[in-house]
């Protein structure tokens, strides 16, 4: 399959048929699935499953250790003979509790042209216009496949897409490269921070405070902790490298959750810290992470074990994933533009399963979708109608292009 320069979208694309599935009602079914990423989204998979069978698609499922929750896989074309694209979107959503919504965030609702409702931007969007371009996908009788990747806990940490990778190069060749369907208003994102964050627990000895030498004080040492990972931010972002495509052109470090002490009277034996690096292309968060643990590990805790041998520290990771770095010249990035019709391309700073693609599976990926990530995890998030008949020009010259 050829692929030219960046160009216009033709503007002469075969319209919908007429019995062709309303992309709005099927979000309006996706947004009633509560998939809050704590809950299962197992009745939005069998609902989907079924949907997609029906119209003829093939469908595997990749079900988590548990059994409570779901991946999907679904192929369309030739796809266990000839390498194809993706387009990958996740299921969960994050919590609405506690936000001030205008209306119920699982009931979807149309206000002058805008959709309300939890995940309609990030990113169920994406996922309706992708179901209802299915039964033309089908019709299309495609050269080259197409396969919509639906994964789980993207907002916890990209956990749902990795087993679904794994089964994806087990059972088919090798895709050509992913659409990750985040919300970009349809520009053309070759790249994103990788992100490796984790919570140290620092176990001290508690005495009364009038005694305080002979006590280890869990606050300070985790204070010795934040004041390191500070010191280290500062000097990423004064010497550091820099990709002036992101907002923060620089790889960033901080803590965020610090919790310690039961009374003032008391030298306090515990003291929990949560900390994260995001890093740009010429960084690597999960070094820089390892680094700071090193420093707890090697230098605070035989300080605290001098006082006390059962001082120490723990460690629990919480989220890891790479960051995506796509050359803007490479074929993916082409094709992107000439079917999203642009000719530019833009990094930003928050994370996405792309960079697990590229790592995991040697699949190049951009990340293109409707809705904006700055309406994403707020009260009133939306997507608009325009924004969804973007996404679908896309999706139908994508389709088009396959049929070969």
């Amino acid at each position: 399959m050829s692929e030219p320069g960046p160009t216009k979208p033709e503007r002469n694309a075969a319209p919908p048929p007429s019995d062709a599935p309303d992309p709005v009602a099927l979000l309006e079914r996706l947004v009633a699935f509560d998939t809050v990423s704590a809950r299962s989204n197992l009745p939005l998979i069998d609902w989907v499953e079924a949907y997609c069978r029906r119209h003829g698609a093939a469908v595997e499922r990749v079900v988590d250790p548990t059994g409570l929750k779901a991946a999907l896989l679904v192929s369309v074309g030739p796809f266990a003979s000839r390498p194809g694209y993706v387009l990958s979107g996740h299921s969960d959503v994050v919590p609405a509790e506690g936000q001030p919504w205008s209306s119920d965030p699982f009931i979807l609702r149309e206000a002058e042209g805008r959709l309300y409702g939890r995940g309609t931007s990030d990113m169920k969007g994406f996922l309706a216009v992708c179901l209802a371009l299915l039964p033309e996908m089908v019709a299309a009788e495609l050269a080259t496949p197409i396969h919509l990747a639906i994964s789980y806990d993207e907002e916890v940490g990209c956990l749902g897409v990795r087993p679904l990778i794994d089964r994806m190069l087990a059972c088919m060749p090798r895709p050509l490269g992913c659409f990750v369907g985040e919300p970009t208003g349809m520009e053309v994102v070759v790249g994103h921070k990788g992100k490796s964050a984790a919570r140290l627990t620092f176990r001290g000895r508690a005495s009364h405070s009038a005694l305080a030498p002979q006590g280890v004080n869990a606050v300070e040492y985790a204070a010795r902790f934040i004041e390191h990972v500070r010191l280290s931010a500062e000097a990423l972002a004064r010497d550091g490298a820099r990709d002036p495509l992101y907002d923060v052109p620089h790889t960033t470090g901080l803590s965020s959750v610090v919790q310690g002490g039961t009374a003032l009277n008391i030298v306090p034996d515990s003291c929990s810290v949560a900390f994260e690096y995001r890093a740009i292309g010429a960084d690597d968060a999960g070094a820089l992470a390892a680094a700071a643990i090193a420093y707890a590990t090697d230098t605070l805790v035989p300080l605290m074990r001098a006082v006390d041998a059962a001082c120490g520290v723990t460690v629990e990771p919480l989220i890891d994933y790479p960051g995506l770095d796509t050359d803007p010249e490479a074929p993916i990035v082409t094709l992107a533009k000439r079917l999203a019709g642009r000719n530019g391309h833009a990094k930003v700073s928050y994370g996405t399963e792309g960079g697990l693609f590229e790592r995991l599976g040697g699949v190049p990926a951009v990340v293109i979708g409707p809705g904006s990530i700055a309406r994403a995890h707020k009260a009133d998030e939306y997507v608009t109608r325009d924004e969804l008949d973007a996404c679908a020009g896309f999706v139908r010259r994508l389709i088009r292009d396959c049929r070969g």
